[in-house]
């Protein structure tokens, strides 16, 4: 995990912990190991073994978004949906085996993952240049943050050196990932369990200024909930009827579906959040003052956005001799 990530969860756990000095020591153990883990990344980590590494990244993510504009918001999600199941492994990648069920099938997956194309199209190029070098959960690294600056989104430095799990976890994508459901004080704890704060929750929602969600993520929240706007509630309606279209999309925010900015916090102010999630972002809660911030100065939000994806996309890296390279993402070597 992340240095700074891996100091707050041993701080905060040291901090709570009452019991005998041995189990103190071993949980100290356990941090300094989680540190040395976190060093092992570096954003040089290919400059020398395969140096066009990032470049052909670069222009496979623009050339598979010029194509499709949903395709950024689909490569930036599968990367969120990575990190949040054990950590940023490429785990969300592999289909399924006789020896375990993969994670596509998981709930919060199933039907609405998309990109896996695009990631074999990228996987394959850099093998022809560089076998078995680059990992796939880097690629997923790489790809989002290169999705996020096509779009008109900050840049951040992406720090490189993952390997690939050899496993999945069905179990762990259906009980750990976020649903749009959750109220506030849930969001907040999804968000903690992977040693992110509310900050980062926060700022982390804003990659909803893209993308799409599904009928069945809002519907509830269209038919029966009183927070908000009328009109939007109508026009999403229209696409989404009480009883069929589960399947049918509609932009998370559709003032600028495929440009991110901080409209999406603006939408919220005016009550026009299509997930439920969403809108407790700005319910009256501890969120409502960090997302008015938001709302008008995009400069913040970027910069806390960049900060909050770094973190993330360093929760529980395999590095060293951990895990291996995948020659496919689909499948362990």
């Amino acid at each position: 995990m992340h240095i700074g990530l891996a100091d707050s969860i041993c701080t905060q756990s040291l901090n709570q912990m009452a019991s005998p000095k041995s189990l103190a020591c071993s949980l100290i153990a356990l941090c300094f190991a989680a540190n040395l883990v976190s060093a092992q990344l570096s954003a040089n980590f290919y400059d020398k073994s395969c140096p066009n590494a990032l470049s052909t990244i670069r222009t496979a993510v623009r050339s598979a978004i010029t194509k499709e504009n949903r395709m950024g918001a689909s490569l930036l999600r599968l990367h969120f949906h990575d990190c949040f199941v054990k950590g940023c492994d490429g785990s969300v990648l592999l289909d399924d085996t006789p020896t375990f069920t993969g994670e596509k099938t998981a709930a919060p997956n199933n039907n609405s993952l998309r990109g896996f194309d695009v990631i074999d199209n990228i996987k394959a190029q850099i093998e022809g240049i560089c076998p078995q070098v680059v990992s796939c959960a880097d690629i997923l690294a790489v790809a989002a943050r290169d999705s996020v600056v096509a779009l008109g989104g900050p840049t951040w430095v992406v720090q490189l050196g993952r390997r690939d799990s050899t496993t999945a976890s069905l179990d762990a994508a259906n009980n750990d990932i976020p649903a749009p459901t959750l109220d506030l004080g849930d969001l907040n704890k999804s968000f903690s369990n992977k040693g992110l704060s509310a900050t980062d929750m926060i700022a982390l929602s804003g990659a909803h200024t893209i993308g799409q969600a599904r009928c069945v993520n809002f519907r509830n929240r269209i038919y029966s909930e009183t927070n908000i706007d009328s009109s939007l509630a109508t026009s999403l309606k229209s696409n989404c009827p009480n009883t069929t279209g589960d399947n049918n999309i509609s932009p998370l925010d559709a003032s600028t579906p495929y440009v991110f900015d901080n409209f999406y916090y603006k939408n919220l102010l005016k009550k026009k959040g299509v997930l439920h999630s969403d809108q407790q972002l700005f319910n009256g809660g501890s969120a409502d003052s960090q997302t008015t911030t938001y709302s008008s100065n995009m400069a913040t939000f970027f910069t806390d956005f960049s900060a909050a994806m770094v973190k993330m996309s360093n929760i529980t890296p395999l590095t060293g001799s951990s895990g291996q390279i995948r020659k496919n993402c689909r499948k362990v070597n």
